[in-house]
């Protein structure tokens, strides 16, 4: 086993770990990373989709309380119907738009400069929406309604543009239509479960090919595990951050991020991948 691969696993976890939640984008950061490392051919791409169980079973993990009383009053508590139906509307706008456009968009827009320009343009998004009043309507994931749910996933479905954050189009989209902080926040994580776990089931089924098990195993096990770990760390801050302070921070950071890579790559001084 190559040293170097097991030191870009490792790296790669982290990556996908903190960034994951945040509204900045993991996609976005692990395109850039595995460009900057030279790791962004199809096993590298398929090692990014493993590595995003770990930030699902981080999720897990911090809500298994919340998460064990949903599946245990699934059949006979209303509350918890609830709670799961509107997962499944508001996963359905990205799965929709994924199977329809996802094989243009990762032929076109999967690339740095793209992804660059889609970090500005999302944190311009993000100091609107914070400068906007923000009146609060639904305070906890629990007040949501189904038509709530319908535009949170419909928010969501922006993710399908590299760079703009899967779960900053979530939050964001929850500030704007009216949700808390916290309740933006926590419907984002939630909704990561079934999105990630569907979207991971789906390409490792289209690329099970690549799968070599004697070559593959300890590498995405370091991937995993740091994934795991960097992602909890990151839920807890997140959930800490919010609650004295709003997302402007992200903002300021996807703009200086993506000033850098565009600087980089119209300068020569790195060489991204263009095709």
């Amino acid at each position: 086993m190559d040293i170097s691969i097991l030191v870009k696993s490792l790296i790669l976890g982290i990556v996908e770990g903190l960034t994951e939640f945040l509204p900045i984008s993991s996609t976005g950061h692990l395109i850039l990373a595995g460009d900057l490392l030279n790791f962004n051919d199809d096993k590298a791409k398929l090692f990014t989709i493993v590595i995003q169980v770990g930030a699902i079973l981080a999720i897990c993990w911090e809500y298994r309380a919340k998460i064990g009383s949903v599946l245990s009053g699934l059949a006979t508590e209303r509350q918890a119907q609830k709670f799961v139906l509107n997962l499944a509307i508001a996963f359905v706008p990205l799965a929709a738009l994924g199977l329809l456009f996802g094989k243009f968009l990762k032929a076109t827009l999967f690339k740095p400069v793209p992804v660059a320009l889609a970090f500005i343009v999302g944190a311009f998004i993000i100091i609107w929406a914070e400068k906007r009043e923000h009146k609060v309507l639904v305070e906890s994931v629990d007040d949501l309604s189904a038509l709530d749910a319908l535009k949170l996933g419909i928010a969501q479905a922006f993710a399908l543009i590299p760079g703009m954050s899967r779960s900053g189009s979530t939050i964001i989209g929850g500030l704007l239509f009216g949700l808390s902080r916290k309740a933006a926040t926590e419907f984002s994580f939630f909704l990561a479960i079934p999105t990630l776990v569907v979207a991971s089931a789906y390409d490792l089924y289209k690329h099970r090919d690549l799968l070599q098990a004697d070559n593959d195993v300890l590498s995405f096990a370091i991937g995993l595990a740091a994934a795991f770990v960097s992602a909890l760390v990151a839920v807890k801050g997140l959930l800490r951050y919010i609650s004295h302070h709003d997302f402007i921070i992200f903002a300021w950071y996807r703009i200086v991020f993506g000033i850098v890579v565009l600087a980089t790559a119209y300068s020569g001084l790195v060489q991204w991948t263009v095709d």
